[in-house]
């Protein structure tokens, strides 16, 4: 299917060629004007037979487009790193509603509590769902290799930055999109079994980034190179205890 996204023109049976305002990737239901209509109209794409302007049916339960852009972002990291540009990370994490999933793309140094933030290296699947696009220029629906141009002409001295060599990280992240894309990605929310404690973490998460894609049942992903030895010290500093009885506590 192709990209839906506002400035999209479709063709409905009843109102003729009109042009997508604003979409949820995540609902389904979009908004759009036809014609010199001032008002804009609310459809659903399941239900009213939308078609795209040259006539494809857009099925959105059928073939539904993605609803997180991780997986794009992870081809063409992928693409990225195997014309020498391996310095480069991809950071994924839910939000605390576990609805939507952020993304932070970082270049240099290996550090995953301590990224550089870059303006436009970041996003979440909440942005992507009413307009899929990462924010650096790029179309949408955009392939791997388009949004790498895009990303490098976007920010030339950011991807500059991840120009070098890092095997370790390169060869898990190649086994790890082999595995996982074009329907799944890896979320690094730092699981563990209850009353377990962190260095016992439960194998890599993996989500699906669109519907009707099943379960992953696939073999565990391990975790990135230097993740698991960040949990095996203490790294966080120690919180004074709360006091709310209002009575002073004896030392």
């Amino acid at each position: 299917m192709q990209a839906l996204a506002p400035g999209t023109v479709i063709f409905h049976r009843h109102r003729g060629y009109g042009v997508i305002t604003s979409v949820n990737l995540l609902t389904g239901w979009i908004s759009a004007r036809f014609g010199s209509e001032a008002r804009t109209l609310d459809l659903s794409l399941s239900t009213d037979e939308v078609q795209f302007a040259d006539g494809e049916p857009i099925l959105f339960r059928r073939t539904p487009p993605d609803r997180m852009p991780h997986a794009r972002l992870m081809a063409m990291v992928r693409e990225l790193h195997r014309v020498g540009y391996q310095k480069l990370y991809l950071f994924s994490w839910p939000k605390p509603s576990g609805l939507h999933w952020r993304w932070h793309l970082f270049a240099g140094q290996r550090n995953w509590l301590e990224r550089p933030w870059r303006e436009g290296w970041y996003g979440s699947g909440a942005d992507y769902n009413v307009n899929p696009v990462m924010g650096w220029g790029d179309s949408p629906g955009a392939s791997a290799q388009a949004l790498a141009h895009a990303l490098a002409k976007f920010d030339p001295q950011g991807l500059a930055q991840a120009l070098g060599r890092d095997e370790d990280h390169r060869a898990w992240f190649d086994v790890v999109c082999q595995a996982l894309l074009p329907g799944y990605m890896y979320s690094l929310d730092m699981q563990r079994r209850a009353n377990a404690p962190l260095q016992e973490m439960l194998p890599m998460p993996v989500v699906a980034v669109r519907a009707t894609v099943p379960f992953y049942a696939g073999p565990d992903q391990s975790w990135p190179p230097g993740w698991a030895g960040l949990w095996t010290r203490p790294h966080v500093m120690r919180a004074p205890a709360i006091n709310l009885t209002g009575v002073p506590a004896l030392r």
